[in-house]
């Protein structure tokens, strides 16, 4: 078969890229170097319970791009799920993100919107700009709050003191003057009733598409290809020539018990003193499944990515910033590759930004083409 497209890593990016070229009428190959598709979204059946566990951390896909919606709404029946998360901090449980509860439980205190705003007004440092973490919680919500629900957190899961981390990293965590304790403020939020796996693998069910698992890029035979996709770490696709990027990685360590282990989806554990970052049970994540008789949940602890682990968040420190200028510039002078995804730009992307992100190449591939085909008729 013909291939023009390469496609490294099957993934929610490589696959939504994949299935458009398909659709198309374009020949694509998919590799992975892993034995399933959907990448970190990878989902499966627990044999034991029947739950549907994500494998590596919970998933929850939300949006407000509605073409990014009709798309994944091609491929899987989505059910309606709202968010809702604990952090456990010096022995009590919070709901996240922080609202009008969070705040009268923590400071005893029952608070009306305005009164609210008010109160963490006059608790915030005077920072004009914050480019830190730190100074971007104690700008917003003071040294109370940042200390409890964030500083012990933010370390444990960079591996970092969060005065060393950009800023933007906290901007994606609102605090709401209302009750409303829904983790994300979408529109749509939902999550697919056969699991995140099945949903890739049915775009990937086109016969114009080619997908191999197992399968190293490094130690792929040369093929005759038009354009390659990659969608792994930029840095490992140019053999680290300008030194290892920063990320992180996660251990799961499983946990099993025949009734419910914690009553809810996720609880984060904000204090320094205890090692791991959050837990997860799963059955709470597909509560429209037949009830089992057991549990299955995972403790997560995060720690700097090795030369063997799973690369999960990219760190962007300040001192990566001169190799990630290098690895742009490499990809820029690199012929007939794109680079995509999280890992493929180096950024902290959610599901539905990497999906809209192909989406985008795709579009812009057909139409380089059809533009090359029409320069080609006109010379003819």
């Amino acid at each position: 078969m013909e291939t023009p497209f390469l496609i490294i890593g099957a993934g929610v990016s490589g696959a939504t890229l994949a299935r458009v070229l398909a659709d198309a009428g374009q020949h694509v190959m998919v590799i992975d170097e892993r034995d399933h598709v959907g990448g970190n979204c990878h989902t499966a059946i627990d044999p034991a319970t029947g739950i549907m566990v994500h494998a590596y951390g919970p998933h929850i896909f939300h949006t407000d791009q509605e073409h990014v919606w009709d798309f994944v709404s091609r491929f899987a029946n989505f059910i309606p799920y709202r968010h809702r998360v604990l952090a456990v901090a010096n022995g009590q449980a919070y709901r996240l993100p922080i609202n009008l509860h969070t705040l009268s439980q923590f400071f005893s205190r029952c608070f009306k919107p305005e009164e609210a705003k008010k109160f963490l007004s006059a608790h915030a440092e005077e920072i004009p700009h914050p480019v830190t973490f730190e100074e971007q919680a104690l700008s917003t919500i003071g040294r109370p709050l940042y200390e409890a629900f964030f500083k012990g957190y933010t370390i444990k899961q960079w591996g970092r003191d969060p005065s060393e981390l950009p800023a933007s990293i906290l901007k994606r965590l609102p605090v709401r003057f209302s009750f409303d304790d829904n983790y994300f403020h979408h529109q749509r939020q939902a999550l697919p009733e056969k699991g995140y796996t099945q949903m890739v693998l049915n775009m990937l069910a086109h016969e114009n598409i080619v997908t191999r698992l197992g399968c190293r890029f490094e130690e792929m035979p040369e093929i005759d290809v038009q354009h390659t996709f990659y969608s792994g770490p930029i840095d490992r696709y140019f053999q680290y020539k300008a030194g290892r990027l920063a990320y992180r990685t996660l251990h799961f360590e499983e946990l099993r018990e025949r009734g419910d282990i914690q009553g809810t989806p996720v609880i984060n554990f904000c204090d320094l003193e205890v090692p791991h970052t959050r837990i997860t049970e799963h059955r709470h994540l597909s509560s429209w499944q037949q009830e089992t008789s057991g549990s299955i949940a995972f403790v997560e602890t995060s720690r700097e990515a090795g030369e063997n682990d799973i690369p999960y968040y990219p760190v962007h420190l300040a001192s990566d910033k001169k190799q990630l200028t290098q690895y742009k510039k490499m990809a820029s002078q690199t012929r007939d590759v794109t680079f995509l995804g999280r890992l493929g730009t180096y950024s902290y992307l959610d599901m539905d930004q990497a999906i809209a992100q192909a989406l985008k190449i795709a579009e812009k591939t057909l139409n380089d083409m059809q533009n090359a085909g029409l320069r080609k008729a006109n010379c003819a």
